[in-house]
């Protein structure tokens, strides 16, 4: 009987860690897609709700086989969804990431395509800013990603704003270090601006969206904007890591169905766990599409550099194993 009980406890806590492995990892991918779009490997009951499949079959048009998580170099479509102006139906994709994990390397290639990037959008017919091709659904914008880098699109996932600053306000918040004085509008009416000051802050939901969101301000624009959203991602899983975030499971859990999209099934989330049990932040790389600002016809639009966006097909295709592209 003793035994028996060993036993039950032991397995008890082997499921218990097993839980706390995949909430780490889940919500390390969240704040990634919370700031810059939204993946999510979340609990049983989290995930049936949050599943919600492309109108493409079980592959892109640019794999000739179906591939899996578990085994396979993949990439993600990450959507951040601003939503509010909306009341919740529809939006627009005010951010977007694209993620390519390598299994045998346990590595990830993170880049960020500003809303504004011109390209060709297949359902207008002609090339306009990125985030437009949302307007047509998830499909578009996967499609429309998938002709400007040159690279399939396996899967995808979408969180709206709330979802993000509930994820940070239950985990008790993040720490930043402000790398100057500025201010950002919050994204709910009636709008208030939220103050940051150069040095250490510790922010809560609505100021952590602000603090991720900013780019008017910034001597950088975007890529001071990509700085600061990684930043976040570290910072988020130090509060994850802590004892205390570990009682929530459930309540995270709930956040998480409530406010994602994804085709992403319970099963890729297991078979990932399993597969990049190593994975850390260390193994995250970040790159930056280089370009120019352009006005035309009075419109904004950023123009990537010819030169920076092969170079950037090129990491990505190596980094999923489908080409011999050298890269230096």
């Amino acid at each position: 009987m003793q035994n028996k009980t060993r036993f039950h406890n032991r397995e008890k806590r082997k499921k218990y860690r097993f839980r706390k492995i995949a909430l780490v990892i889940s919500l390390f991918l969240i704040i990634i897609l919370s700031i810059s779009g939204y993946l999510a490997f979340q609990t049983i009951s989290a995930a049936k709700e949050s599943y919600t499949d492309l109108d493409r079959g079980s592959k892109s048009k640019l794999r000739e086989e179906d591939v899996y998580l578990s085994k396979h170099p993949v990439s993600v479509l990450l959507m951040g969804i601003e939503d509010y102006s909306s009341q919740g139906s529809g939006g627009r994709a005010d951010s977007l990431i694209v993620a390519t994990f390598n299994p045998d390397s346990q590595s990830v290639k993170l880049v960020s395509l500003p809303r504004d990037t011109m390209t060709y959008i297949e359902d207008v017919g002609h090339e306009d800013k990125i985030n437009h091709s949302f307007n047509y659904g998830q499909l578009a914008t996967v499609e429309t990603v998938e002709n400007l880098l040159d690279i399939p699109i396996d899967y995808y996932a979408t969180v709206n704003f709330d979802g993000f600053k509930s994820i940070i306000d239950e985990i008790g918040g993040v720490e930043v270090d402000v790398p100057f004085d500025f201010w950002e509008e919050t994204d709910t009416y009636p709008k208030r601006k939220v103050y940051f000051y150069e040095g250490n802050q510790q922010l809560n939901g609505e100021e952590a969206l602000a603090y991720a969101r900013m780019r008017k301000r910034d001597p950088r624009g975007d890529f001071g904007r990509n700085d600061r959203q990684k930043e976040l991602i570290k910072s988020s899983l130090d509060s994850l890591t802590k004892p205390s975030n570990m009682l929530k499971l459930d309540d995270i859990a709930e956040i998480v169905g409530d406010n994602i999209e994804t085709n992403l099934k319970i099963g890729d989330g297991i078979s990932f766990l399993k597969k990049y049990r190593n994975f850390n932040s260390n193994n995250i790389e970040t790159l930056s599409l280089k370009g120019e600002d352009s006005y035309i016809d009075g419109v904004y639009y950023f123009i990537p550099a010819e030169e920076s966006l092969t170079e950037t097909k090129a990491t990505l295709q190596n980094h999923l194993e489908l080409s011999n592209i050298p890269v230096e």
